[in-house]
């Protein structure tokens, strides 16, 4: 199967999953940072340490939902010259190497927008990409970019919060497929998590509501942070503690490091509901 042909990859992962009484793993890496070939090498890293799916950050200059660790990534990443073009680049040779982890691309619509929401989705469509994240495409504004999604066979991550009423909910429900990505606080990428008590009611709540997988994502710190929420959470999303040990790691030793990173945390996730 070439990497054109969609699989709806993500309904497949979540599925088997829910089959198996497990709780999926997804770490989250800015594409570019280091550079492209690294940014492979980690990726595949990840896959062989057993995440299940895989958050790629496309570079923005002004990434205003994230705190500095992944700000710093994507600035980064820009200075090294990555473009839209490369982070596709990158996941078409993930893509050949790994058919059927998926790859979720995330990030802010004004990439998007400046190539063309329908060259945009056919670019991610023919790379292997399952799904786009856009963190500053709200609801009422999903409807420019869904049918462009729909024909390419992608699905849309929407974000729901703990401030989002019932109304709310319905809204982002409407325009959300593959899973839903609950943020666990009113904050940054990269801030503790402090009270889980409120986050498991919520969760229940979004599955109920929407009838999606619900992943829950900042906050995120260690596997013992993972085990807790993989506990009643259908996915576990980290990204700023994986970015931050991947800054300080040497380039020759990412890909390592990135396996042994997934496997830590594949571990704890699968000991919260043994």
């Amino acid at each position: 199967m070439d990497n054109a042909t969609p699989t709806r990859r993500i309904g497949t992962l979540f599925q088997s999953l829910a089959a198996s009484g497990r709780a999926a793993f997804i770490p989250y890496v800015t594409a570019g940072d280091p550079d492209l070939d690294a940014t492979f090498w980690i990726l595949d890293g990840l896959a062989r340490g057993g995440a299940d799916l895989i958050e790629l950050g496309m570079p923005f200059s002004d990434p205003m939902a994230d705190g500095p660790i992944i700000e710093a990534a994507m600035n980064r990443a820009l200075n090294n010259g990555t473009t839209l073009a490369g982070v596709f680049g990158v996941a078409s040779r993930f893509r050949a190497s790994h058919p059927t982890v998926p790859l979720v691309l995330f990030g802010y619509v004004n990439p998007l927008h400046r190539r063309g929401y329908d060259h945009a989705a056919a670019a991610a469509r023919e790379a292997g990409i399952d799904a786009f994240l856009v963190v500053d495409l709200p609801p009422e504004e999903a409807p420019s970019l869904l049918p462009h999604l729909a024909a390419n066979s992608l699905d849309f991550i929407a974000l729901f919060t703990p401030t989002s009423d019932p109304g709310r909910v319905k809204a982002i429900a409407n325009v959300a497929s593959g899973f839903g990505y609950y943020v666990s606080m009113n904050a940054i990428t990269g801030d503790a998590l402090a009270d889980l008590a409120p986050v498991k009611e919520r969760v229940a709540m979004l599955k109920a509501e929407t009838g999606l997988p619900i992943c829950v994502g900042f906050g995120i710190q260690s596997p013992a942070d993972a085990e807790k929420v993989g506990a009643f959470a259908d996915g576990v999303i980290v990204g700023s503690t994986l970015v931050k040990l991947l800054a300080e790691t040497p380039r020759e030793a990412l890909g390592e490091v990135a396996c042994k990173f997934a496997a830590s945390f594949r571990r704890a996730i699968d000991g919260a509901r043994a």
